[in-house]
């Protein structure tokens, strides 16, 4: 094992396996070995059965559409609108003094913080949720993506000019193009983001989500449906992870070479 040494890719699979293994391991020892309460925390049985209830008797499927949805309508919205400011801001000095106090200004402001504005300004609907969801995204996204495009390889930038490339024309063959492997992994990061702002949101006046059901479950001291929530929020995180690093790796191969 050396530093920078990349793992074949059936030895990272295991490797990452075995950590869950290993976790789940200790985490069964310490609940059957009765090392702690099974109020405080249930065991990995006891949580798989209560999942299954929870899916097959109690709606749960439907509470995890609903997060799904509102995590990718919120994170799409703010995709949408972040993408055109945040390369006009890499590419042109002007708009990015301009836009860049206030855009790092509000990515340093919680987005927990504007529930109770939200409350008062669009009710406790979907519009409250997909709204956090934007703002925790949103900027973020802009600063990550003005920063990847206005660090272009200026020998590309100076190589186009030499041929005869115009302004408009360089944003759209140099700079997106050059950009497009770091913009596609900012917006797989800022997507694991987005689902912590989802849950957060639900915890407040939700009628359905996986947010509320862990805070109904909260009152009935159901550490095992608890316990569930989170893990199908890691599962998913997990899925979609994947899934942007495969899409990744089909639309932009030459940016794996050296990794």
């Amino acid at each position: 094992m050396k530093p920078l040494v990349p793992v074949s890719p059936g030895a990272r699979v295991a490797l990452g396996v075995s950590f869950f293994v290993v976790f789940v391991a200790v985490w069964a020892a310490v609940t059957f070995g009765g090392l702690v309460p099974k109020i405080f925390l249930a065991d990995p049985v006891q949580m798989l059965k209560s999942g299954w209830v929870l899916l097959t008797e109690m709606g749960f499927a439907h509470d995890i559409g609903m997060t799904v949805w509102r995590v990718v309508g919120g994170f799409v919205i703010a995709a949408a609108l972040a993408l055109p400011l945040g390369v006009l801001m890499g590419a042109y000095k002007p708009i990015e003094a301009f836009f860049e106090p206030f855009v790092s200004f509000a990515r340093y402001l919680p987005a927990s913080a504007f529930i109770p504005l939200l409350i008062l300004w669009v009710g406790i609907g979907e519009a409250q949720k997909l709204a956090v969801i934007f703002i925790g995204s949103f900027f973020q996204l802009v600063l990550m993506i003005a920063v990847t495009v206005g660090n272009t390889r200026r020998d590309l930038v100076e190589a186009a000019y030499t041929l005869g490339v115009k302004d408009a024309s360089l944003i759209r063959r140099v700079l997106i193009p050059g950009a497009a492997p770091e913009i596609a992994e900012t917006l797989r990061m800022v997507l694991g983001w987005a689902w912590t702002y989802v849950i957060v949101a639900e915890l407040i006046g939700a009628s359905s989500g996986i947010g509320h059901m862990i805070t109904d479950s909260q009152a009935l001291l159901a550490t095992d449906q608890i316990i569930f929530g989170i893990i199908v929020i890691g599962l998913i995180g997990l899925v979609s992870d994947f899934a942007f690093k495969a899409a990744n790796r089909r639309l932009f191969p030459w940016a794996q070479l050296g990794r």
